[in-house]
């Protein structure tokens, strides 16, 4: 028999709300102010959501267990299988030396770590955000970035915040066509929406990281490259969105900002050139640089480095053959070829035909309903997990890997030796990814997730903005701007059409909102820090992080809200 959701089990909201918030406060609370480790504060939470679902909720214990399971079991794959394989190949560059090499090569663009974070972090990072998603970005970006010198606060920090306004779009576009598909929605009046909210974000954004990074002198330095970068990938983000659909938007706006900063950099450089890696003020023990000139200060940055267990940058940028640069460059471009043709649909589909066997999770399938008002009529949950191991992206990145790997002349037995200590290294963070995906499989199967959000749309007048942050929730949770559409999509639609909102701009704010909360995410967190190997850290990268994260979602939430009331803003809304 059908299990039914209950959302107000105390029959006071307030209550009922705070209650169902315990299981994500004790995560944070934990992370970020008990400095636990990072598995600890994970199987705290879930613990915490165990005992709430069951005895607050009224979730039988047998659903309970087996939503942790399915969780966790989507938690290593497609999430920990992503993780281990991108740190597999930065382990196979960084031992034969190419990735120095792929270093001083960025360099030769510009040393101006500014104008490297534009390229990697913000370019490059939005990139691979629209052609896999699910935390492959933050894993590329910040292990570039940390063999670049950054230092591991500044390459995990930086990677978070610079992956937000790609997000809505990426995986070719999954988080949209999921949301229409799911919640039916017109997939083109949605894509157009969240292509003119998510533009003026990403003409911001860029400016937002660079003074999170360098402060406001330093940003006002190289404004016109910023401003350069940002609008090459807005324009471009807007018209594929609005007249093309949301499949491409990413893959092709990236790609825009990329040779835009790349061409206006060979006729522009700025007066002074930037060689801080770290972020000012902060964590100045474990920062690997300020690049101090000559000798002793090499020697210090090596020191540092070794402390940290970080590759040290080179003390000033060296110049390499042009085939030394091709051969260092060849794996990463081979993973950026793997990564885009395996996203394909056609691709994707000929792969889960192979194999992809599909396992109802018994007892949970189906048992669950999501009933009113969360819904306009009960609507059983399905619980089924996918083993596709073949179209992961993980796999796509693992025989990236091995392709690059015998490229750059490894033997097979010493790719799998690296395999095993890759896998050895990244231990803890898989656990933690597994927990934590536990955890939020469990808040949605709950109904807990739910609570909380019915509390953002009891807000009347006010809900344009609280429903942005709706899903800036939702992604927080979840680690998924699509799971956060697929829980409140439905929501958003309903609560519109009973305020006389437009659905498509709340159903658009749902994922634009969203956006932001990926840089809070428990599972981007940890991809960061174990790319960036600063373990049991996972604290002080939430710390940094969540104030950029509610402010740019609260910046969302206003925008959405002027589209709702107010002209000219108005005339923007697709109806």
């Amino acid at each position: 028999m059908a299990w039914q959701q209950v959302y107000d089990p105390f029959g006071n909201m307030v209550v009922s709300t705070l209650i169902a918030a315990i299981p994500v406060v004790v995560m944070l609370v934990g992370l970020g102010f008990l400095h636990m480790k990072a598995h600890w504060a994970a199987g705290a939470g879930l613990a915490a959501a165990l005992a709430i679902a069951v005895f607050a909720f009224g979730m039988p214990a047998g659903m309970a267990g087996r939503a942790a399971l399915l969780g966790g079991l989507t938690g290593l794959l497609p999430i920990g299988w992503i993780v281990l394989n991108i740190i597999f190949l930065h382990q196979l560059t960084e031992q034969n030396g190419s990735f120095r090499v792929l270093q001083d090569s960025i360099a030769g663009i510009t040393e101006d770590r500014r104008l490297q974070l534009l390229l990697i972090a913000f370019s490059f990072g939005a990139f691979f955000e629209g052609a896999a998603g699910f935390g492959t970005p933050v894993a590329v970006t910040a292990a570039i970035l940390i063999g670049l010198g950054f230092s591991p606060l500044a390459a995990s920090g930086l990677s978070l915040i610079a992956n937000t306004a790609p997000v809505a779009f990426g995986a070719l576009g999954t988080p949209i066509i999921t949301l229409a598909s799911v919640h039916g929605y017109d997939v083109m009046a949605v894509s157009a929406m969240v292509g003119r909210q998510l533009p003026f974000f990403s003409l911001l954004v860029p400016f937002w990281l660079i003074w999170a990074f360098a402060g406001r002198k330093g940003m006002l330095e190289i404004w016109p490259a910023v401003l350069v970068t940002g609008a090459a990938f807005a324009l471009p983000q807007f018209l594929v969105s609005n007249y093309m659909g949301p499949e491409l938007v990413d893959v092709i706006a990236a790609i825009c900002s990329m040779a835009a900063l790349v061409g206006f950099l060979r006729v522009w450089q700025p007066k002074r050139i930037w060689t801080s890696t770290s972020l000012p003020g902060r964590h100045a023990d474990t920062s690997l640089a300020d690049m101090p000139a000559g000798a002793a200060g090499a020697a210090a940055v090596a020191g540092t480095a070794a402390r940290t267990g970080m590759p040290a940058p080179s003390a000033a940028a060296v110049r390499h053959d042009r085939a030394a640069v091709t051969r260092a460059w060849t794996p990463w471009v081979i993973l950026t070829v793997f990564v885009f043709v395996w996203g394909l649909p056609p691709v994707k589909k000929f792969f889960n035909g192979l194999f992809a066997p599909a396992y109802p999770i018994d007892g949970l399938h189906r048992m669950i309903e999501k009933v009113a008002p969360a819904v306009p009529q009960p609507t059983a949950e399905g619980a089924i997990y996918v083993f596709g191991l073949l179209s992961a992206t993980g796999t796509a990145i693992l025989a990236a890997a091995l392709v690059g790997g015998f490229a750059m002349g490894y033997r097979p037995g010493q790719l799998l030796a690296t395999y095993g200590r890759t896998l050895n290294l990244v231990k803890f963070s898989l656990l933690t990814i597994v927990l934590m995906l536990a955890l939020g499989t469990l808040t949605r199967y709950s109904g807990l997730d739910t609570t909380l959000g019915l509390a953002f749309a009891a807000t009347g007048v006010f809900y344009p903005f609280f429903g942005t942050l709706m899903g800036w929730l939702g992604v927080a949770l979840t680690g998924s701007d699509t799971a956060s559409n697929v829980l409140f999509g439905g929501m958003q639609k309903v609560a519109a059409d009973q305020l006389g909102l437009s659905p498509n701009l709340m159903g658009a704010a749902n994922s634009s909102g969203g956006v932001m909360g990926k840089m809070i995410d428990a599972q981007s967190i940890v991809v960061a820090s174990t790319a960036t190997r600063w373990f049991n850290h996972e604290g002080d990268i939430l710390r940094y992080v969540f104030f950029h994260s509610i402010a740019l979602a609260c910046l969302v939430g206003i925008f959405v809200t002027l589209q709702a009331y107010v002209y000219p803003f108005t005339a923007m809304v697709v109806r």
